[in-house]
């Protein structure tokens, strides 16, 4: 181990070339050149901008050695570079940070910086040298890491800059973000970015990952855009818009802000009543829940993930038993009645699992939208024969309705991408004129396209009368949709206030448990 840190880092600029990476069906990287520079001493932040498939994590993977290039070339300050694991990309500089964090609960933060170094003691490790390594950087770079801190004790923060500062450490000059903020609050977010602006200020160059445009614009210098595996465009941020990215990524003109009528709430068609229930590790997972979502509205619960939103949506849906406490859908008591009962009383549910709760993915696209119905008209005669021209008729209508990608209603619904699955989801739920609909994450891991699809149904269904319960960690998609917002953390809510009223340095504070 060095005794000191390095005053610059190792690259000035990095060139990739021609990149080439195939999959079986599939050319998931497609010729594309990708390049960083630093300039006059201060580093570049470039964001790597696309939906979901479009091959930014295969190309960033290639650049840390998790995946080989079938074509291309890497050239590091003008020297060709191979990689054939990440322990070579860590030795030429290069780190990543991934979505989710590589780290041991159980042990302390200098003890996973020092997992897998080498130490100057044997079989010892060097923890007085991580240590004061540690103190060095967190001043440097005003990270506020404690190198004796159990990691199961940290917030998602704070374990995040233990990330940061496990590669510094091991002298990354070049640092791939993957979807970096998808776990923090906005106050966090606004705490790394002041991080990521002192490293490149200090020479450090840096690939920002992301799918929030407004992130991209706020922290980059320049940005790349992929589309299908090519390289659309590389611009200077500085010319950059939302919906010039936007209209790059997908490839025509995308609506991103909506035309939201006044809302006219009526009669609260959702209620919950001090409800509690357990989390999958049987300790508390909802604590004394109590809210109301009325006809015509969209009632947003935000929170950073973890803090019950999950549990809330499966309870409320008879997915999780109810411990204490009472739910009302439709005046109607539905404490722990089972989902077939909860859709006979008017309930639509969008889970945030699509390939666990809310698809059989060995089914056909077909057999997956009668999932719920199979056994009733028009699908079946008598409760046991199917009516297979009826469910095709249906399944087509479905198709050309909520714009499906599919060849066909008997394609297995696991060959769909994405967002044509939860296009399915949604007709499925909403083709049954529902009066409450729980939406729990409805656009996760779904492209631009899909997203804004898919929250133009919801304001439909909100003006056509529907009581909607949307739960969501992008931040982004409560605000552009709720009419009021509730803030949970750890099983609670601690917050609510109508969408106009909201501040967003006071929902980051509910949301980090300040109240």
């Amino acid at each position: 181990m060095p005794d000191t840190l390095p005053t610059q880092p190792r690259i000035s600029q990095l060139h990739m070339r021609g990149m080439m990476k195939r999959f079986p069906g599939v050319l998931a990287v497609n010729n594309v050149d990708f390049s960083v520079e630093a300039s006059n001493g201060r580093g570049e932040i470039h964001a790597l901008l696309g939906e979901n498939g479009a091959g930014k994590s295969t190309l960033m993977k290639i650049l840390y050695g998790l995946y080989r290039a079938d074509g291309g070339t890497i050239h590091v300050d003008n020297t060709p570079l191979t990689l054939r694991s990440p322990q070579d990309a860590i030795g030429r500089g290069i780190g990543m940070i991934h979505q989710h964090f590589m780290l041991v609960p159980s042990l302390t933060v200098a003890e996973n910086i020092a997992l897998g170094m080498k130490s100057t003691r044997g079989a010892l490790l060097d923890l007085d040298r991580v240590r004061a390594r540690v103190a060095e950087l967190s001043e440097r770079y005003h990270l506020k890491v404690d190198p004796d801190v159990p990691i199961w004790q940290l917030a998602v923060g704070e374990q995040q800059r233990v990330e940061i500062v496990r590669a510094l450490y091991k002298g990354a000059a070049l640092l791939i973000l993957d979807e970096p903020t998808a776990v923090l609050t906005p106050g966090e977010v606004d705490d790394f970015f002041r991080v990521l602006r002192q490293m490149r200020d200090d020479g450090h160059l840096l690939v920002f990952i992301s799918h929030k445009l407004h992130e991209v614009l706020a922290i980059s210098d320049r940005i790349t855009v992929l589309r299908d595996g090519q390289r659309v465009d590389t611009i200077p941020t500085s010319t950059a818009s939302k919906l010039m990215l936007a209209q790059m990524m997908v490839g025509r003109p995308v609506v991103l802000e909506y035309d939201r009528k006044p809302c006219a709430p009526g009669d609260v068609k959702l209620m919950l009543d001090n409800v509690n229930a357990l989390n999958d590790r049987g300790a508390a997972g909802l604590r004394d829940v109590t809210l109301f979502v009325r006809a015509g509205e969209i009632v947003g619960v935000a929170g950073v993930s973890g803090n019950g939103q999950h549990e809330l949506a499966q309870t409320i849906a008879g997915l999780r038993p109810c411990t204490s406490g009472r739910i009302r859908a439709n005046g109607q008591n539905i404490t722990n009645k089972s989902p077939r009962v909860l859709h006979r009383c008017g309930m639509a549910y969008i889970p945030e699992e699509r390939m666990i709760d809310g698809v059989i993915k060995d089914f056909s696209v077909a057999e997956n939208f009668i999932l719920h119905d199979h056994a009733r008209p028009p699908y079946a005669r008598g409760g046991l024969f199917m009516r297979f021209r009826g469910i095709r008729t249906a399944s087509q209508q479905a198709i050309r309705d909520y714009e499906i990608k599919t060849p066909g209603t008997e394609t297995p619904i696991k060959s769909l991408s994405g967002g044509n699955i939860q296009k399915l989801i949604l007709a499925r739920e909403l083709g049954r004129k529902p009066q409450v609909l729980i939406a729990a994450q409805p656009t996760r891991g779904v492209d631009i396209g899909a997203t804004e699809y898919i929250h133009q149904r919801l304001l439909e269904e909100r003006s056509k009368g529907t009581a909607i319960l949307l739960i969501s960690e992008d931040l982004d998609e409560i605000l552009a949709l709720s009419d009021r917002v509730i803030v949970m953390y750890e099983g609670r809510i601690i917050g609510e206030m109508p969408r106009e009223d909201v501040d967003i340095r006071q929902l980051g504070a509910l949301m980090a448990g300040a109240q």
